[in-house]
């Protein structure tokens, strides 16, 4: 399969009750700052650790989960944002069929360990 940005993967961190309401909606439009915003934010592999450090420090009831880039077409802009860093915004509410999988972040000693098969 191709994914834009040479294999990419972008990422979305949700807590446990936004995960629960998206399981059971099957549609998003994402935490409280993405409504504020009028966008979903979303990381790239090497930007989410840090997003998880400045936004979800301490929370160990989070929700990893993995979309590629190239079907949710031009509703993702790539914009700057921290440290003058292109960050993907989807401009549309996130649907199940969206993710690619979904994982437990769990919090570990040093932060939180993200799975080893990032890209």
């Amino acid at each position: 399969m191709h994914w834009a940005f040479g294999g990419m993967l972008v990422y979305k961190i949700l807590r446990a009750v936004e995960w629960a309401d998206f399981e059971r909606d099957a549609v998003t439009k994402g935490a409280p700052i993405d409504l504020a915003d009028g966008y979903i934010h979303l990381s790239t592999a090497k930007q989410v650790a840090e997003t998880a450090a400045k936004h979800f420090a301490g929370a160990d009831d989070l929700r990893l989960l993995a979309l590629d880039p190239t079907p949710l077409g031009d509703a993702l802009k790539w914009e700057t944002s921290r440290n003058d860093d292109l960050f993907p915004h989807l401009y549309r509410p996130m649907t199940m069929d969206d993710v690619l999988w979904a994982r437990d972040l769990p919090l570990g000693p040093d932060g939180h360990d993200f799975p080893q098969d990032m890209t």
